[in-house]
């Protein structure tokens, strides 16, 4: 009887073993991406009627826009590609086939960019680490709607509160953190690995616990795509408020909102503001033109001064203003881009500018463009020199 159970045990075992590499058709699964030992990863896509694909991606240099390589096929009609070991990082990618951009079927980790869709992965065993959600104390990220009585309608921004919030009583500082021109509320959560990164400086006691605030930087929406009561349309990155200044002259209303519904500490010391690219514009603007109010200043690959036909006041007589914010005495005033950004020599120029009016800051210049793999890593470096 032993000998039985034994035998049909082996045989349920080998039934589920050859299970997990089939799918419902009876076909062999396809890994897709596969990270090797070494750091390189492989790519698979069963396409044996395709004439030609490529894989479409970040990790493939090709200056501001990812860069494409040929897959080959085998006898089988499997098209696979090994790439040389990569840094750790999180990367996003795509696959094209006969011309035409598809998603990976075999991951289904996915993001949304501006308009299009992507696939993300992984590679740990160094900075990407941070990206992870590792076995500590997470926050909670919630999606909140909020009265802006400047812009006549209800808003929706996302909120991370650290580990404890809820159990405390304790009040904390407040990070407002800005996406770029093709986010909304959703893409330092996304794209930028936001909580995560959070989560885990905060258990290694290298960042203090905050509150993250994370706003819809386009006036004309109220939520992101698909979000609102807009419905399903196209998003596009330059919406028609951009340059309007509607953003800047209302983000007190932001304000209000997170010191009237969180446990917020309510002063300038206990205030920062950053952003990336667009946001970092808006995170220029909005301290520039409320000097008393963030002690803070985080300004990541930053658009730096609206085009010409940009008459609200807002933009107005920036030597004048960045004078007073000096005079209020901030505690930090801290800039960062890569070597190859397309806004690099706007951001030398602007340098120029505050040295020249004796402006303390301090700058950071990384390697890279306007990417998302900067940008995350100015997050981790800018948290822990916060509310000191």
């Amino acid at each position: 009887m032993k000998n039985y159970l034994f035998l049909l045990m082996m045989q349920f075992t080998l039934v589920l073993s050859a299970q997990e590499n089939l799918d419902f058709s009876g076909k062999k699964a396809i890994t897709s991406p596969e990270i090797n030992t070494d750091n390189s990863v492989t790519f698979r896509l069963l396409a044996p009627e395709a004439k030609k694909v490529s894989i479409q991606g970040d990790f493939i240099s090709s200056g501001f826009a990812p860069g494409t390589a040929d897959l080959k096929k085998d006898s089988a009609g499997v098209w696979t590609i090994t790439t040389e070991k990569l840094p750790s990082e999180l990367y996003s990618y795509s696959f094209v086939v006969d011309g035409l951009k598809v998603q990976d079927p075999n991951n289904v980790y996915l993001i949304r960019d501006v308009a299009s869709v992507v696939n993300v992965f992984l590679v740990g065993n160094g900075q990407a680490d941070l990206y992870k959600v590792s076995d500590v104390s997470h926050g909670t990220v919630s999606k909140r709607w909020y009265e802006s009585p400047g812009l006549k309608m209800t808003r929706r921004l996302t909120v991370y509160t650290p580990p404890g919030y809820e159990q405390s009583k304790e009040s904390y500082p407040v990070l407002y953190l800005l996406h770029g021109v093709g986010g909304d509320e959703e893409a330092w959560m996304q794209l930028g690995r936001a909580s995560q990164i959070l989560d885990n400086l905060i258990a290694q006691k290298k960042a203090k616990p905050m509150i993250v605030v994370m706003t819809n930087g386009h006036t004309s929406n109220t939520a992101a795509p698909g979000e609102s009561s807009k419905g399903f349309y196209k998003p596009i990155m330059m919406t028609p408020d951009v340059f309007t200044g509607d953003m800047e002259t209302n983000f007190s209303d932001v304000i209000q909102f997170t010191e009237s519904n969180y446990r917020a500490k309510k002063d300038k010391a206990n205030r920062a503001i950053a952003g990336l690219s667009m946001g970092g514009f808006h995170s220029l603007w909005i301290s520039a033109n409320n000097p008393d109010t963030f002690d803070y200043v985080g300004l990541f690959s930053p658009a730096v001064l609206p085009p010409n036909n940009a008459t609200a006041a807002i933009y107005q007589n920036l030597d004048e203003k960045l004078k007073k914010q000096a005079a209020a005495k901030y505690k930090l005033y801290w800039i960062a881009t890569g070597s190859t950004d397309f806004l690099y020599k706007n951001v030398t120029e602007y340098r120029e500018k505050l040295d020249g009016l004796k402006f303390k800051y301090q700058y950071t210049e990384s390697k890279g463009g306007h990417t998302w793999a900067n940008w995350r890593v100015y997050l981790t470096e800018f948290t822990p020199l916060l509310f000191k």
